[in-house]
């Protein structure tokens, strides 16, 4: 895992995750969970995605329960890697919501911002990073997958 890319994960694509087990962004997380890269994440961020995970219309649309949703997330917080956000550079982005995902990524040294909003985050290449969506990520980093059938 020492050489292993370091991705930021916007919220949108563990959205995407939960509801589709047949798409990009779920065959992204299981890359993840297997050590093909390394997901890098910072405790706002990962309280994002337990906020937007368990919402009502999260869990009804994903077909989720919250026991479900912690699951997953437990499993995440197991093998990505903390990043504290010594550094913030308020405001860079148009949307104040994806501050914490660019500040996550420039304090972590990310390679690359994983997200479907990819206008959002032109800022990030000042920072050196990269902004991708799943399936660019795939074949910028030239990963490849199993299916499975969890989250």
């Amino acid at each position: 895992m020492k050489n292993s890319p370091k991705l930021v994960i916007d919220t949108n694509i563990l959205v995407a995750a939960t509801r589709n087990r047949h798409g990009p962004s779920f065959a992204l997380m299981q890359i993840i969970r297997l050590g093909q890269v390394k997901m890098v994440c910072s405790p706002a961020l990962f309280l994002e995605y337990e906020d937007v995970l368990k919402r009502p219309e999260q869990l009804l649309a994903s077909g989720l329960l919250g026991s479900d949703i912690d699951e997953i997330l437990n499993g995440l917080a197991a093998t990505m890697e903390p990043v504290m956000t010594h550094y913030q550079w308020r405001p860079q982005l148009r949307d104040p919501a994806d501050e914490m995902v660019l500040e996550a990524a420039a304090n972590a040294q990310a390679h690359a911002i994983v997200t479907y909003n990819l206008r959002d985050f032109g800022p990030a290449k000042l920072f050196g990073i990269q902004v991708l969506n799943p399936e660019q990520a795939f074949q910028h980093f030239r990963l490849t997958v199993t299916r499975s059938t969890k989250p």
